[in-house]
């Protein structure tokens, strides 16, 4: 054992109780104590040269190195590497699910708690996944549930949607002005793994005699390429005239997927030009620059096209915040952000594995600052700000995403046909106040806010 894993060893339980258990009845027992801190030891060790804040690392002599690698890193995350209760760096096991998975089984739908004037609470459904129990039994964008086996639903009652465990039955209602009305009920299956669908509507649509894609993107998954370009192919035969771009339930995912997305959404006077600037400590004095690669277009070139609407709330996170911050220098005046304030993540995980001192261990470490090519990485705190505000009224009709029937729709098809948006109703302080009314916790909110480079 060398001097350094003494030191960690000493440290933890203290000195000479330590000394004593290691060298009991006069056997050096110290490999079996470094082997119950192995992982913890190595993540301490890669924070201290790769971790962007490294700087705010408390000393190891305060630490607790047998600890759960999990609870381990809360002690270590700085201050800067995380928001709203979660930390941006994380630590996975290696027999998660795929990632274009749910990792537990689910009902395959994603909602939100909301609450009414008489003080009940209700689940609004806000989309469904193909193939999942959800589906199966026609539960649909817009549903309201309103108790699960007779019990009523709670403010903490995600988990129907997150972990449900097993088979419910669901009472569905609908808003009688201050409560809750009975519909009827549904018998969920028993919840198992469903495979998400990310990219999960892709359109041509027409308003008023203008040809628009609309994409409603949920996440950036390590193996939407194929189904990204295929979209791309499909436009390059005839004319747009816009684009929108749903992000409001994205919160991130893998850069090099925003970055095959956003090239084939850039201008052409990007390609070839910067894309993402990933900085990381002064340590490393390393800058690394993707771009808008030629070979990332579905069609070899890129497509012509007036605006990019992109639709935003305070859920769109992370490499969602990406393309926009990011094809924002090369579209200045026709980028349009509606929505609300996004959640303001600047930062990127990189994943560091270690079998022989971290097995079954996948440890995502915050490791760059994310930047455009006008080097602007200031939205932590606020988030990117939209150019019309507006949030989803979670409490009145959803409406189907792409059409008019969706009131965030509304101000883009305004847009679109006028060259203007409608006069707001509201201020940015009373819309985001909407959104936290109204939304008062949902499942998107939960997913790990992701930017993560390979």
């Amino acid at each position: 054992m060398n001097k350094k894993t003494r030191k960690y060893l000493y440290g933890i339980v203290g000195g000479l109780a330590t000394a004593t258990l290691i060298s009991s009845c006069g056997v050096d027992r110290s490999g079996e104590y470094y082997a119950l801190i192995s992982t913890q030891t190595w993540m301490y060790e890669i924070m201290q040269q790769e971790y962007l804040f490294y700087q705010d690392l408390p000393n190891e002599e305060s630490l607790d190195f047998f600890k759960k690698p999990s609870e381990f890193l809360n002690n270590l995350v700085s201050q800067n590497d995380k928001k709203s209760g979660s930390n941006f760096s994380h630590v996975d096991s290696v027999y998660n699910t795929s990632r274009a998975s749910s990792n537990t089984p689910t009902f395959g739908f994603e909602g939100t708690i909301i609450r009414t004037d008489d003080g009940s609470y209700g689940i609004r459904v806000l989309y469904t996944q193909e193939n999942s129990p959800a589906k199966e039994v026609g539960l649909e964008r817009g549903d309201l549930i309103i108790a699960a086996n007779n019990k009523k639903i709670n403010s903490s009652d995600l988990f129907y949607i997150t972990s449900p465990g097993k088979a419910y039955e669901f009472t569905l209602g609908k808003l009688n002005g201050t409560g809750f009305d009975t519909l009827q009920n549904v018998q969920m299956p028993a919840p198992r793994i469903v495979e998400n669908k990310n990219l999960y509507k892709s359109d041509i649509i027409d308003i008023n005699g203008k040809k628009v894609a609309y994409i409603l993107y949920n996440e950036f998954g390590n193996n939407d390429s194929e189904s990204i370009k295929s979209f791309f192919n499909q436009l390059s035969g005839q004319p747009i005239n816009d684009v929108i771009l749903d992000l409001r339930y994205n919160p991130g995912g893998y850069v090099t997927t925003a970055q095959l997305l956003s090239t084939n959404l850039a201008p052409q006077e990007a390609i070839g030009n910067v894309f993402l600037k990933m900085t990381h400590n002064d340590k490393i004095n390393k800058t690394d620059i993707l771009k808008f690669e030629q070979e990332l277009l579905a069609n070899g070139s890129a497509i012509s096209y007036e605006n990019l609407y992109i639709i935003t709330s305070s859920n769109t996170a992370s490499a969602s915040e990406i393309v926009i911050n990011c094809l924002k220098p090369y579209m200045k005046g026709r980028l349009l952000q509606v929505g609300t304030a996004t959640f303001g993540k600047n930062v990127a995980q990189q994943l560091y594995t270690d079998e022989s001192r971290a097995p079954m261990i996948e440890f995502w470490l915050t490791n760059s600052l994310l930047s455009n090519s006008e080097d602007y990485s200031d939205y932590y705190t606020n988030g990117l700000i939209p150019d019309y505000e507006i949030s989803e009224n979670f409490k009145g009709e959803l409406g189907e995403f792409g059409t008019s029937a969706d009131s965030l729709m509304i101000p883009i098809i305004k847009h679109i046909e006028t060259g203007s948006f409608p006069t707001s109703e509201t201020s940015e302080a009373t819309s985001r106040s909407l959104e936290k009314k109204y939304n008062l916790n949902s499942s998107i909110s939960l997913k790990p806010k992701s930017a993560i480079v390979k």
